[in-house]
């Protein structure tokens, strides 16, 4: 099976497609993990990839965006030296009707222009100004943390911006929670 390019699934039109317990065959999300790095450590600047249209984000895209941004952040500061987090969960399940190929196809499949489809994927559905990724970082790190998130942004379907804050202790502590 092919899979359909994903400019067919980055706008959000109609409603969520969300219960899963009453479909069969959904897979299960690409993405591996969605906290990484040192969850405990004492950063002072956090950085944000932020979302500038509603869109919708293929679970594929999620992990590709984590794992260049992950491997980056492993490069420049250590295992343990930086904290990343990926904020959306993609819920919504996508759905394609599988079309015939080959001789004849098009006599086969011009029956079902509205066909209802099959479970192939999941897609996390994004709002414009929802934060994608937040990275932490000690001081000094900004320009090699904002350089991780602009190679995350370049695997994502919308334009993003990245948002640099620089953290206090009680900013800390309620940014944990």
């Amino acid at each position: 099976m092919v899979r359909k390019p994903a400019r067919m699934y980055r706008r959000l039109e109609g409603p969520a497609y969300t219960k899963k317990e009453y479909m069969g065959g959904v897979p299960n999300p690409r993405i591996q993990q969605f906290v990484m790095g040192n969850v405990n450590g004492n950063y002072d600047v956090e950085l944000r990839l932020v979302a500038e249209e509603d869109c919708q984000i293929r679970h594929t895209a999620l992990e590709a965006a984590r794992i260049s941004s992950n491997r980056q952040l492993m490069k420049d500061f250590g295992e343990k030296g930086f904290f990343m987090r990926v904020r959306p969960y993609p819920h919504h399940v996508i759905r394609e009707h599988k079309m015939a190929t080959g001789a004849g196809a098009d006599r086969i499949s011009s029956g079902m222009s509205m066909a209802f489809g099959r479970p192939v994927g999941t897609a996390a559905r994004i709002k414009r100004g929802n934060v994608i990724i937040i990275v932490r970082v000690p001081k000094g790190g900004e320009a090699k943390a904002k350089e991780a998130l602009r190679k995350a942004s370049h695997k994502i379907p919308t334009p993003s911006r990245i948002e640099v804050l620089y953290l206090t202790q009680t900013q800390e502590q309620s940014a944990v929670n």
